[in-house]
């Protein structure tokens, strides 16, 4: 007779008589397990050090593999925080009208009539609605990009490279980066992929790798997208008649995501995320097999292919008629950047990505397959962008966006506006976790602050944009996506996102204080 460890159970046959002692083991913390002891999986708690087996033992499963637990004498007190954060943040909708009744009440406090209230929420519901369907496209686009088998193999083929657990989360963190400087949608999408297929190559190697935490790390690398080329904000200033074109005029990139502080901002945060992430992964580590669902997503789903019958099914499945498109696209582009001299906007971004996406699917089947799935990942932004413009209505009709202005600018130098700046945009991603309607809301304010303080549109946009990025970093509005992609409880990774907030924040400050944009 052995007593097994207290961290294990033990899978008994169902013929099995089995003498259990009922007690409480000293030492240990008072916490029953459930131990499944008959035929028809019936559980019952008993507490752990306080049993014994007589016979046919077998099959020992490590009790926080089979629960996803880890016992608290285990972790670290970053894991013990992470746990801890992740039970109390509202969904994005519901927040965003708490925030709709903050603003209102304002407009109320600074004797605003009920009527003006009305009509500066009645004109901005609405006015984002062209900003809505290009964002919607850079989301379903970037997923289907994600989504294809070149994109794919790519992943599979870098994953295999590390060979120790500070070379799988560095190829990670780096990977994430690099796909999200490119394409955000692109790095949401495949920021998890990346993480299932280089946790699942690490553990058939017996490389030791926390999933959660290469799961966060890898979302961290993601970060990048806000200064990369499509940034949303910075695109949308950008482009001819955007909202705020009157008050700011149209602002070019080499003022913004190619400023020396920018790319200054991307490099830093991408090496310290590496560094940290070296430093900080967990003693105790969860491999990939524990989560099943996840682990479905690096087996090969590629469908038999079936050979078409029918003329329409031939003809949809044939390269002819997508080469032909794809040329159409081809002159589009030409006559935007050659023969216009036009400089990157969100519709040239959007036709580049039609363009891509269409030639890597290689025709209109798989193309049009794709599109169906990555749909469902853009229904936060076909709703929500709406509810941001009422509220960005409420602050630029009435006299909150002036009031607010005012406030920021009678605080601020140029040495601490960035740093305001980058708070009030934390504070305000709360509750608009989305950087197109943030800028939407808070870009108007911005402005006039920025040019009341002394410094340039262009400073005020970057450090916004690094206050959004920690509140994506800080809630779990992006989170719930990328677990949602991965088959993960976000909870599970949410607090290890915490520490790359805090870096995120603090490279950004110090490089749009004192570098040149």
């Amino acid at each position: 007779m052995r007593l097994p460890s207290p961290c294990f159970v033990r899978k008994i046959r169902a013929s099995a008589v089995v003498p259990f002692l009922k007690g409480w083991g000293i030492g240990y913390p008072f916490v029953r397990f459930p131990i499944s002891f008959t035929k028809n999986g019936n559980n019952r708690a008993w507490p752990p050090i306080f049993f014994a087996a007589a016979v046919h033992f077998r099959n020992a499963v490590p009790l926080s593999h089979r629960l996803n637990f880890v016992p608290r004498m285990t972790r670290t007190r970053l894991e013990r925080f992470s746990l801890w954060m992740g039970h109390a943040v509202p969904d994005a909708i519901t927040a965003s009208v708490v925030f709709l009744f903050i603003v209102a009440a304002a407009a109320v406090l600074i004797a605003t009539p009920a009527a003006s209230i009305m009509d500066a929420y009645y004109r901005g519901l609405w006015m984002l609605l062209p900003f809505t369907m290009q964002m919607t496209l850079i989301i379903v686009l970037g997923s289907v990009l994600s989504a294809s088998p070149f994109v794919r193999r790519i992943v599979v083929s870098v994953s295999r490279l590390p060979q120790s657990s500070n070379g799988v989360l560095s190829c990670a963190v780096l990977l994430a980066a690099g796909v999200s400087y490119l394409h955000w949608g692109l790095g949401y999408s495949l920021a998890p992929v990346i993480a299932v297929y280089f946790a699942r190559e690490a553990e058939n190697k017996g490389i030791s790798v926390d999933f959660p935490f290469l799961l966060a790390s890898a979302y961290a690398g993601v970060s990048v997208w806000q200064f990369g080329l499509s940034a949303s904000a910075p695109l949308l200033v950008a482009t001819p008649g955007h909202f705020l074109e009157n008050s700011v005029g149209v602002i070019p990139l080499r003022s913004t995501i190619w400023s020396p502080a920018t790319i200054f901002h991307v490099l830093a945060f991408t090496v310290s995320a590496i560094l940290v992430a070296r430093w900080a992964k967990p003693r105790y580590c969860v491999p990939i097999s524990q989560f099943p669902e996840s682990c479905k997503l690096a087996e090969s789903n590629e469908p038999a292919s079936e050979l078409p019958q029918a003329f329409s099914s031939r003809v949809e499945r044939h390269p002819v008629m997508m080469v032909v498109l794809c040329l159409v696209l081809a002159a589009w582009l030409f006559q935007h950047f050659v023969i216009n001299g036009s400089s990157l906007d969100i519709n040239s971004l959007n036709t580049s990505l039609l363009l891509l996406t269409l030639l890597l699917h290689g025709n209109f089947k798989s193309f049009t397959d794709a599109v169906q799935k990555a749909v469902v990942s853009s229904w936060p932004v076909i709703i929500l962008y709406h509810l941001y413009a009422g509220v960005a209505g409420l602050i630029q009709f009435t006299p909150v966006g002036e009031r607010i202005a005012a406030l920021a600018a009678a605080i601020s130098t140029p040495y601490t506006f960035p740093v305001l700046t980058a708070l009030a945009g934390a504070l305000v991603s709360i509750f608009v976790p989305s950087s197109g309607g943030q800028w939407a809301i808070q870009g108007f304010v911005t402005s006039k602050a920025a040019v009341a303080a002394g410094v340039s549109v262009e400073r005020g946009l970057l450090a916004l944009s690094v206050g959004d990025q920690m509140g994506n970093l800080t809630t779990p509005f992006w989170y719930v996506v990328v677990a949602g992609i991965a088959r993960l409880d976000f909870r599970r990774f949410f607090g290890f996102g915490l520490i790359y907030a805090a870096l995120w924040f603090a490279i950004g400050v110090i490089a749009f204080t004192f570098l040149p944009c």
